[in-house]
């Protein structure tokens, strides 16, 4: 316990803030290791990389498809606003909707490939662009709309707004249905910018003598690139919006915006 003007030194600050990422905000709950924030990274990028690999069976790209998509529905569902809900146990909808989620971003992931086996492209050029330029939409809308999926009850029910003060006003379906928009919206920008990386840093180093020489070298840039740029842009996508969000009086229920104080409700984000 900390006395009237003691301060945390940088170990004890850490550790705080460890322990803060490792329990939900709503419920207060730990979180499994795996779904923390702080293991996001390292288990989200071998899966993410594998993803992306140009496999010479369909077979193999739905299989890494299905890792991602399901530790990405995972995380989502663990990291949610469960503010509203009574019971801590996933409802049968909640179930169902990750299931199909899994299902759906499995084969939308896998798509480019799927394009390539099964309509048996042959030509370097159009397989160049299945690979490179497609999954650039393509992980930033299967993100979008997971995100969009798994959380969609929040928009349905609403979640726990808070006055200026902390006080709990009630549940607003605006504040959900902002919170998820805002979760999707991050989670988009993460996979479009992470697969648009190494296609960006391979056209540039395109010219150099040292890639024209070595044109083997470019499979490993790609992949360290695509590692590389998925790690820098977690921080960034997971602050784009606060986690502490707001919402005008206006944009609530008419039944909310007397409590609006100054103007604002607030209320939990989730990841």
């Amino acid at each position: 316990m900390l006395r009237g003007g003691q301060k945390l030194d940088d170990s004890d600050e850490k550790a705080v803030t460890l322990s803060l990422s490792s329990v939900h905000a709503d419920s207060g709950d730990v979180l499994p290791l795996m779904v923390r924030p702080a293991a996001f990274l390292s288990v989200s990028a071998p899966l993410v990389v594998a993803s992306f690999l140009p496999h010479t069976n369909v077979k193999y790209a739905l299989l890494w498809q299905f890792f991602l998509q399901s530790y990405q529905t995972r995380f989502t569902l663990a990291n949610r606003n469960s503010s509203s809900e009574k019971s801590k146990k996933l409802s049968s909808r909640q179930l169902l909707l990750s299931a199909g989620t899994v299902c759906y971003a499995t084969c939308a992931g896998s798509l480019p490939q799927i394009m390539i086996y099964k309509l048996g492209v042959s030509s370097e050029v159009i397989k160049a662009v299945l690979r490179t330029m497609l999954p650039i939409p393509l992980s930033a809308a299967v993100a979008f709309v997971s995100v969009y999926t798994v959380r969609s009850e929040e928009s349905q029910t609403g979640i726990q707004v808070f006055d200026s003060n902390g006080n709990l006003v009630g549940l607003s379906k605006a504040a959900g249905q902002k919170a998820v928009k805002e979760t999707a919206l991050s989670r988009a920008a993460l996979f479009g910018t992470t697969a648009a990386v190494p296609s960006l840093l391979i056209t540039l180093l395109w010219r150099t003598r040292v890639i024209q020489k070595s044109s083997v070298l470019i499979a490993p840039l790609r992949y360290m690139s695509l590692a590389m740029g998925f790690g820098l842009m977690i921080p960034i996508s997971f602050s784009l919006f606060p986690q502490l969000g707001t919402i005008k009086k206006e944009n609530v229920e008419k039944n909310l915006q007397e409590a609006a104080c100054d103007g604002l409700l607030y209320y939990h984000r989730g990841l």
